[in-house]
């Protein structure tokens, strides 16, 4: 199977690393030209799990990874598109990737934030009417963390992830391909149910607003160390039943993969099985330096994500008061309206909309 990796990113090169290894054709784009011809002189990427540290050669033959800064190539050659992009990402490239898509290829975004019907309305309005499935899961499928240009560490590999399609008629085809890359994925209803299943927004919100004093007071705080304790894990747990709450509201069944399970030793196993957020803390690399008003738990966990939990609440009519107060201290932070920037039903014009005329786009797509 031929597979493009779209970005430079932890994820992204963790993903790239990972499809090698599975023995699949696997071409890495970067819209960074520079990085890209770094990387290339390097000759290699680096990847230390818990199998060992080895190298991914880089070059033109069978197991090694392909690089490119041509975008229609790494998108016309793919079975698989794996973007693993922070959201905020998401506008621009999809208007870029949107003429280039043919019929049945395969778009993974992990996670998405309803980034599934933003990149096929893309496509759409690029005149394209191919069948294309756009899949969304709760979570990256690792916990990774680059280490200079090259270097890439993975300390948990996901062993489920829930994931939907966009549009979900083409559901069949799309997990017969994503299974083939990532077998841990696991059919849910569609594009909206896998939205809602973002863990980004619940975790990390209540995190970075409730350490927010030691986050600028010491150059570096583990806010999954130190910063994980009683009172923010009950603040976690209330916005999470929110979101369990609006995925209720809207008919979805379970599992609703609850986050308690990600701090529980016993029970249900999460994303990233058990014992997942130990090996998070004693990795060590998400001790860092987090400016409240430019990191991504800021711009796209808080303003995107917790903005659109809170904009299906009110569509839906299942109130978010916790999402909403975390959204207003963070604008309060930023001195920004995060809700009037964020990914809301609003901003994608769904506002209006039945929910029976929500079913239907989420089956079938937007329809000429």
């Amino acid at each position: 199977m031929k597979v493009s990796v779209i970005g430079g990113g932890h994820g992204c090169y963790a993903a790239a690393i990972e499809m090698v290894e599975k023995g699949f054709d696997v071409t890495l784009w970067r819209r960074d030209g520079n990085a890209l011809q770094e990387l290339r002189q390097l000759g290699y990427l680096v990847v230390k799990d818990a199998q060992g540290e080895r190298r991914i050669q880089i070059g033109t033959h069978k197991d090694q990874l392909s690089l490119t800064d041509s975008l229609t190539e790494a998108a016309q050659q793919a079975e698989l598109i794996i973007v693993p992009l922070p959201a905020t990402s998401h506008d621009t490239l999809a208007d870029q990737l949107g003429p280039l898509l043919r019929d049945d290829q395969v778009v993974f975004l992990p996670p998405g934030t309803f980034g599934s019907y933003l990149f096929h309305r893309a496509m759409r309005k690029a005149g394209n009417d191919s069948q294309v499935a756009y899949c969304e899961t709760g979570t990256l499928p690792y916990l990774a963390r680059k280490h200079g240009a090259n270097k890439v560490v993975i300390s948990v590999y996901a062993t489920r992830l829930p994931t939907g399609v966009f549009p979900s008629e083409l559901s069949a085809h799309a997990f017969s391909v994503l299974r083939e890359a990532y077998p841990s994925v696991e059919p849910i209803e569609d594009g909206l149910s896998g939205a809602l299943m973002n863990a980004g927004p619940i975790i990390h919100p209540p995190l970075i607003m409730m350490n927010a004093g030691p986050l600028e007071h010491f150059d570096a705080w583990d806010i999954h160390n130190e910063g994980t304790q009683p009172s923010i894990r009950s603040v976690t747990t209330a916005l999470d039943n929110e979101r369990i709450a609006v995925r209720e509201r809207l008919g979805y069944q379970p599992s609703h993969f609850p986050l308690a399970n990600h701090y529980a030793s016993e029970g249900e196993e999460w994303m990233y099985g058990r014992g997942a957020h130990g090996k998070l803390t004693d990795s060590g690399d998400w001790r860092e330096n987090i400016d409240l008003h430019s990191h991504r738990y800021m711009l796209e966990d808080t303003r995107m994500g917790l903005s659109f939990i809170v904009s299906v609440g009110r569509w839906a009519g299942q109130p978010t008061p916790v999402a909403e107060g975390l959204l207003s201290i963070a604008s309060a932070i930023t001195g920004q309206d995060l809700y009037a920037q964020g990914r809301t039903l609003e901003m994608l014009g769904l506002d209006s909309l039945s929910l029976a005329q929500m079913r239907s786009l989420l089956t079938y797509g937007i329809q000429a």
